[in-house]
């Protein structure tokens, strides 16, 4: 028969160990949802960025000073995508390019 010095130990270190356990499992289980936003936010920052570039062409020109800004404005979320991601999303292309290769 156990003391009760020695339950409380086993019981101490069962419960520490169940704990470590649960928390290193919620720790894992949240990063691949954090990097699909953060991919889902890229994108959707493109997707904006190349709208509003397409818009300002429309209604002010391909060489409006309203169109460069949107062309800057581009750069900008791609460079923002490529820093965090080292990817980025081409609308033309309609794919993830995992190159600096962006042509404007």
């Amino acid at each position: 028969m156990l003391s009760l010095s020695k339950r409380r130990k086993t019981v101490f270190g069962s419960t520490a160990l169940a704990t470590a356990a649960l928390g290193g499992f919620l720790l894992l289980a949240g990063v691949p949802n954090a990097q699909a936003h953060d991919r889902n936010a890229c994108y959707r920052r493109m997707q904006k960025a190349e709208w509003k570039l397409n818009e300002a062409i429309e209604r002010h020109g391909y060489y409006s000073r309203q169109a460069e800004h949107r062309r800057y404005e581009l750069r900008e979320a791609r460079e923002r995508c490529w820093r965090e991601r080292h990817e980025w999303w081409c609308e033309r292309d309609r794919r993830w390019h995992r190159d600096r290769d962006w042509d404007d």
